[in-house]
């Protein structure tokens, strides 16, 4: 019997990382997941160490073999997703210096703010590298280590994604690719290269950072040490993969120009593919290289998207959750099934979702929750409409600004808890007035390197063939014209109520 050809994804996430065997049919082979801790040393902060990632990685492989009983020599490819921004300092030995910061670390706001200095200002930054400056980019980091603990600075030989130092782990490569690297905030994502205006300005060198690759290109072979600590063999090759984000679009499907993913968890994200580098010269929504190659993609954030049903669930239905624990039943579908029989609209009722704040569109760590138009009329059916609603909406306000720079969205591909409402996902088709579909599996970021392994590996010619032989579709639903007359008057509504209260938000916070 000839021998099948297998791929590997392995996703290095913030709380554990996850290994995914496939075949070269897309089929999922077995799985599983290494955990290990993050620390915050001080408030804000937030780093993990790199040896725990491999670690995992050198339990997990191993175990995921003998689950799908899988022969290492039969693993042709690997590869690799993480959580973005993060920054690995090694010294000239290949030692970590410190633990690694992370994406959610907050600690460089003066930082963001020297950096726009350096190239003179936000817009020109924009132009470099297609993002404004934020805390929980790569760069801000960089000279945060260089202003505070220049001890550690000066023994910097190379800077590393999480990702990526599993990579040099693996197969002893200094390298990156384009939609990782995108979050770093040093790549000129048009072009596809580390912006050397911007490297300049910051006085950083390029030999700091790794090559640059696309997603689907072989970036290395194993080491004889690495093979034998995972139980492959010197064969496998390592493709450049993706960051989380980029790698959940390819599991998804989202590689086409017309197409948008949205995943509704604690937070939100919508992604859309474009065929053009599309920025936003405000700086509202994320322009990256996508792991397709030669395209890139526009995302938005919203921070409480399904984080603002579980508040109500636990501050406001106590009562409710402990009824459906008792009976077996999910509380959310028995919300979800009260929201779908309230009106469209919830009788007037509006919900901002700036429960942590905000990211896309406003970038406001002060906005706060809210309900406007509350009347006696209001149960709890038409509160939990109004949340969803009110999540959506912000969700389409990053949806605006894609359409409005080019970059068209036909059909989106839901996921994530939120996905699971049916009247969740018809309420998206609604509101964004495009078709909604689910997978039939949904397994993030590992499946989709997993994917681009395949292709490096030459099972197929391209990630939108990989896409096009492997992804089928759960379920879909389409607009209703009624209701998206309805949610196109009422969308305006919604988006002038932050205007109208963005400075009593201040206000609010300085109180406090």
């Amino acid at each position: 019997m000839k021998a099948q050809n297998v791929y590997l994804g392995i996703d290095v996430g913030t709380s554990g990382t996850k290994v995914l065997a496939i075949n070269g049919e897309g089929k999922i082979l077995a799985s599983g997941v290494g955990e290990y801790p993050c620390y915050a040393p001080k408030p804000l902060w937030s780093e993990q160490d790199p040896e725990d990632w491999w670690q995992a990685v050198v339990k997990v492989v191993p175990e995921v073999l003998a689950k799908g009983g899988i022969k290492g020599s039969d693993v042709k490819a690997i590869g690799l997703s993480g959580q973005m921004h993060g920054s690995v300092f090694l010294d000239k030995s290949d030692r970590v210096i410190r633990p690694a910061i992370l994406w959610n670390d907050q600690r460089t706001e003066a930082e963001c703010k020297e950096i726009e200095e350096a190239v003179g200002g936000r817009s020109r930054l924009i132009e470099l590298v297609g993002n404004p400056a934020m805390s929980g980019f790569t760069a801000p980091k960089i000279l945060w280590l260089r202003n505070n603990e220049p001890e550690n600075f000066d023994k910097v030989a190379k800077i590393l994604l999480p990702k990526d130092e599993i990579r040099r782990r693996l197969t002893g490569e200094y390298a990156t690719e384009v939609s990782d690297a995108s979050g770093m905030l040093l790549l000129d994502v048009a072009n596809r290269r580390w912006s050397k205006e911007l490297l300049s300005a910051l006085q950083l060198d390029e030999t700091l950072f790794g090559r640059v690759y696309e997603s689907e290109d072989v970036t290395g072979r194993l080491t004889a040490s690495a093979a034998e600590a995972i139980g492959l063999t010197t064969d496998c090759v390592v493709v450049g993969g993706a960051g989380d984000c980029a790698a959940g679009a390819v599991g998804a499907g989202v590689v086409r120009e017309g197409a948008l993913s949205t995943s509704l968890g604690t937070s939100g994200v919508v992604f859309a593919h474009s065929d053009s580098a599309h920025y936003d010269p405000l700086g509202r929504v994320h322009t990256f290289c996508h792991a397709v190659r030669g395209k890139w993609h526009m995302m938005g954030v919203t921070l409480s998207a399904a984080g603002s049903l579980q508040w109500f669930r636990n501050a406001l239905c106590q009562e409710l959750y402990a009824q459906a624990k008792a009976s077996r039943r999910d509380v959310y579908e028995i919300l979800s099934d009260e929201a779908s029989k309230s009106p469209t609209g919830s009788d007037g009722l509006f919900f901002l979702p700036y429960l942590s704040g905000e990211r896309t569109p406003h970038a406001d760590p002060t906005a706060r929750g809210c309900f406007i138009g509350l009347t006696l009329a209001h149960d709890r059916g038409r509160i939990a409409r109004s949340i969803m609603e009110g999540v959506t909406y912000s969700l389409r306000e990053a949806v605006e600004i894609f359409r409005s720079l080019g970059t068209t969205v036909s059909e989106v591909r839901a996921s994530g808890g939120g996905a699971k409402s049916g009247f969740w996902r018809q309420l998206q088709a609604d509101v964004f007035n495009a078709r909604v579909a689910t997978l039939s599996s949904e397994e993030g970021p590992a499946y989709g390197v997993a994917l681009l392994a395949a292709v490096g590996g030459g099972d197929y010619s391209s990630v939108v063939e990989a896409c096009d032989a492997t992804l089928s579709e759960a379920s879909s639903v389409s607009p209703n014209e009624e209701a998206n007359r309805y949610y196109n008057a009422a969308f305006p509504v919604y988006q002038g109520l932050y205007r109208a209260l963005k400075e009593n938000f201040r206000e609010i916070a300085s109180l406090s």
